[in-house]
């Protein structure tokens, strides 16, 4: 198994009634709440979450969010949230995520976070429960 692979979640999910808008097809904004369930599987099976920086004296709060659509979800549909760790150097936090239904790519979007210590000061090097982290995921 790739190190790739290691850093990829998978999780299946169903669109739920109050979802979606009038036409029963999935508002827009839903799909960040959709890849927030893939962060917080990604988290579980990986073993790095916000309850780790929060017991580490650190928050991780998104400063950027971004999704492009290239198909709707409607109402009922089964759809799988895939969720990739993207590696950097720097002090953040980087998923890419793809929605597919039926093996069609839905949307695709990515998510930044960034590491503020217990005063809200942003941190410029990566905290040491993280780096440890990446320590064992092979990523250092």
């Amino acid at each position: 198994m790739s190190q790739q692979d290691i850093l990829k979640t998978t999780t299946i999910m169903k669109v739920r009634f109050h979802e979606c808008d009038p036409l029963q097809i999935v508002w827009h904004g839903n799909y960040l709440k959709y890849f927030e369930e893939g962060r917080e599987d990604f988290s579980r099976k990986h073993g790095i979450s916000y309850v780790h920086a929060r017991e580490n004296g650190f928050s991780t709060p998104i400063v950027k969010s971004g999704c492009e659509h290239k198909l709707p979800l409607e109402y009922g549909d089964e759809f799988v949230v895939e969720t990739t760790f993207v590696n950097s150097a720097a002090a953040k936090i980087i998923f890419e995520y793809k929605i597919f239904k039926s093996e069609k790519l839905v949307c695709t979007g990515q998510t930044l976070q960034v590491f503020l210590n217990e005063k809200r000061e942003l941190m410029l090097i990566n905290p040491p429960f993280f780096a440890d982290w990446k320590k064992k995921m092979g990523l250092l």
